[in-house]
């Protein structure tokens, strides 16, 4: 997911981004306890995201 797809979305939308990546890095810490997962990387990205996502959203809330 790129920063410029995430700045052309409003507020509602990047929370609604945020709850999905954050059920998303539940799912595969599930998985890797319980030694399901088979790409210990996407937990990574999926924590980048979730950082990505935050960033822009408190970018936009200090710009108003």
């Amino acid at each position: 997911m790129k920063s410029n797809e995430l700045r052309a979305k409003d507020e509602v939308q990047l929370t609604q981004e945020l709850q999905a990546l954050l059920k998303a890095q539940f799912s595969l810490r599930m998985q890797k306890g319980t030694q399901q997962l088979s790409n210990s990387s996407q937990i990574k990205k999926v924590r980048r995201d979730i950082a990505r996502v935050r960033t822009i959203m408190r970018d936009k809330a200090v710009a108003k």
